[in-house]
C-alpha cells in the first residue's frame, strides 16, 4: 500500500520540475519541523539541538539550506517568468510583494498566542507591543528580494565578488568597528554571546523588547538580527551560483562531480577559516556560511545522483509532499503548535499533557519529546497531502 501511495505522489510531480531540489527542500523542512516541535524542550537529543554557542550540530544546518535552497529557487522562478516574456521592473514588484507577505507572515506567528491561563496576561503589551521584530520569516524575506536584485541584475562572476565582498565586509566590520557597551566602555573584534557588534546594532536599533534574548548580558540580540542578514544573503547567493552552473552544464554525472568537489573545498576552507572567525549560526559567520552552503550543495550533489542517476525515487515522495507547501506547512506547524500551548487543560496545556500524561510514561523523557515530534509530523503529513492531492498549493 505505501509504495503504492508513494508512486501517486511522484506521478503528480509536474515534469519541468528539479525533482532533487523539491526533495531537499523536503528534507530541510521536514526537519525544521522535527526540531521546532519536541514534547518538552528539555528533553531533546543531540542532533536535534542547536549548539550553545559556537560550534555545529546538524540542526544548526536547517535555516542556512532553506536559504540556500532560497537562492536555487529563485534562478527557476525568474528564468520561468522571463521566458513568459514578464520584465524585470515587473519580477522586482511582485518579489516585493512577496517580502512584504513574508514579513507580515512572520509577525503573524509573533503576535499568535494568548495565555488563557493567567488572568493577567496582556495581549497587547506582552505580544503587540513588545513583538519580536526578526525573525526566520523575516530574515527570508530580506535575503529574497536582495538575493533577486542580484541574479537579475548581476553576472554570474558578479555574483561571485557579491558574495566574497559579503562575507568579507561583514567580517571586517566584526572584526574592527568598535562599540560602546552598556557600561561606557568601548570594545571591538569580539564574537561573544550578547557582546558583540551585530549584538550592539540589534539593541540599538531594535531595542531589548524586540529580540529574541531579550535579556542577554551585556547586549540584547537576535539570531536573527540585522548585520548578520548580511552573510545569509551570501548563503542565498551560492544557492544562485548552483543553479547557475546547472543551467550550463546539462550532464547529470558532471554535475554531481564538480557539485561535489566544490562541496568539499568550501567545507574545508570553511574549518580552516574557523580559526580566524567562528562557526557561529547566531552571528552567521563567514566560516559558518562556508561549511553550511558547502553542506548543501553536496546534500543536492547526493539527492540528484540517487534520484536522477540511480533514479531510486519511491523513498522521495512524503518530502515531496512537504516540500511542495513549504511556506503552508511552516505555517500550519506554527500556528498548531501554539494553540496545543494555547489551550488549557486543568493546570497545564494541552500539549504537556499530551507528553507528560501519555508518552513520557510509556517511552521515556527523551524518546517520549521524540515520538510527540514525530506524532506532529504524521499530523501535518495528513493535512499536507491533502493539500497535494487537491493541487491545492499556496504560493507566497
Amino acid at each position: 500500500m505505501l509504495p503504492t501511495h508513494c508512486q501517486k505522489i511522484l506521478q503528480q510531480l509536474p515534469n519541468h520540475r528539479l525533482l532533487a531540489l523539491d526533495v531537499l527542500r523536503g528534507l530541510t523542512i521536514t526537519a525544521m519541523i522535527l526540531v521546532n516541535n519536541p514534547g518538552s524542550w528539555s528533553y531533546m537529543y543531540w542532533p536535534l539541538k542547536h549548539a550553545q554557542w559556537h560550534g555545529l550540530t546538524p540542526t544548526d544546518l536547517i535555516f542556512p539550506f532553506f536559504i540556500f535552497i532560497v537562492g536555487m529557487s529563485i534562478t527557476l522562478s525568474v528564468n520561468a517568468m522571463q521566458a513568459k516574456g514578464i520584465s524585470k521592473q515587473q519580477i522586482v514588484k511582485s518579489g516585493l510583494v512577496r517580502t512584504v507577505k513574508l514579513i507580515a507572515l512572520g509577525w503573524f506567528l509573533a503576535l499568535f498566542y494568548y495565555n488563557f491561563r493567567d488572568p493577567n496576561f496582556s495581549w497587547l503589551e506582552q505580544r503587540l507591543f513588545s513583538i519580536r521584530v526578526m525573525g526566520v520569516l523575516q530574515r527570508i524575506g530580506v535575503v529574497y528580494i536582495i538575493a533577486l536584485a542580484c541574479y537579475l541584475y548581476l553576472k554570474p562572476k558578479h555574483i561571485v565578488f557579491s558574495l566574497l565582498g559579503l562575507l568579507v565586509g561583514y567580517a571586517a566590520l566584526m572584526q574592527y568597528v568598535p562599540y560602546k557597551l552598556p557600561s561606557g566602555e568601548f570594545a571591538s573584534g569580539l564574537w561573544l554571546y550578547g557582546n558583540n557588534l551585530s549584538a550592539w546594532l540589534d539593541n540599538l536599533i531594535l531595542g531589548a523588547r524586540h529580540v529574541y534574548y531579550g535579556n542577554a548580558d551585556p547586549l540584547p540580540f537576535d539570531p536573527e538580527g540585522l548585520l548578520s542578514t548580511l552573510p545569509a544573503i551570501a548563503t542565498a547567493l551560492s544557492g544562485i551560483l548552483c543553479s547557475c552552473y546547472l543551467n550550463t552544464e546539462k550532464n547529470l554525472y558532471n554535475q554531481v562531480k564538480v557539485l561535489t568537489c566544490v562541496a568539499i573545498v568550501s567545507i574545508v576552507c570553511g574549518y580552516l577559516l574557523s580559526y580566524i572567525t567562528p562557526i557561529n549560526k547566531a552571528l552567521w559567520t563567514p566560516s559558518y556560511v562556508m561549511i553550511s552552503s558547502g553542506l548543501a550543495l553536496l546534500s543536492y550533489a547526493l539527492c540528484s545522483y540517487i534520484l536522477d542517476i540511480r533514479r531510486s525515487r519511491l523513498w522521495s515522495a512524503p518530502f515531496l509532499v512537504f516540500g511542495a507547501n513549504a511556506i503552508l506547512f511552516f505555517m500550519f506547524a506554527g500556528v498548531v503548535g501554539r494553540i496545543l500551548i494555547m489551550i488549557p487543560v486543568d493546570e497545564t496545556n494541552l500539549k504537556n499533557v499530551i507528553f507528560s500524561k501519555s508518552l513520557q510514561p510509556l517511552l521515556g523523557n527523551y524518546a517520549g519529546s521524540f515520538a510527540f515530534s514525530v506524532l506532529f509530523l504524521l499530523l501535518s503529513y495528513a493535512v499536507m497531502y491533502a493539500c497535494y492531492k487537491r493541487r491545492i498549493f499556496w504560493k507566497v
